[in-house]
């Protein structure tokens, strides 16, 4: 599995609608809002090399409100958390 990171600039007045297209790119598997200078970040899963250049310049870079992009391939994951229990530490099952 290839992951890249993508940091986009996007048109201000367009950022949620511009990150519900993008989350619905075949291969892009999460998108952030972020405070900063950035916009979004986007996180690409794909299975071959060749489908990150697709994704990025063939989807991400064309998507209506996106000014730019700038990509980071990751080379290793030195760390794998399971979110969904991150995110529900606190709350007890609804029995």
């Amino acid at each position: 599995m290839i992951t890249a990171i993508v940091l986009i600039d996007c048109a201000t007045d367009s950022i949620p609608e511009v990150a519900e297209a993008l989350a619905d790119l075949p291969g892009v598997s999460e998108v952030y809002s972020v405070a900063g200078s950035l916009d979004l970040i986007a996180i690409v899963r794909v299975r071959e090399f060749d489908q990150v250049a697709e994704v990025i310049a063939g989807g991400i870079d064309k998507t209506a409100g996106v000014l730019g992009t700038d990509t980071h391939i990751a080379f290793r994951a030195y760390s794998q958390h399971d979110l969904e229990a991150a995110f529900s530490i606190g709350f007890a099952d609804a029995d």
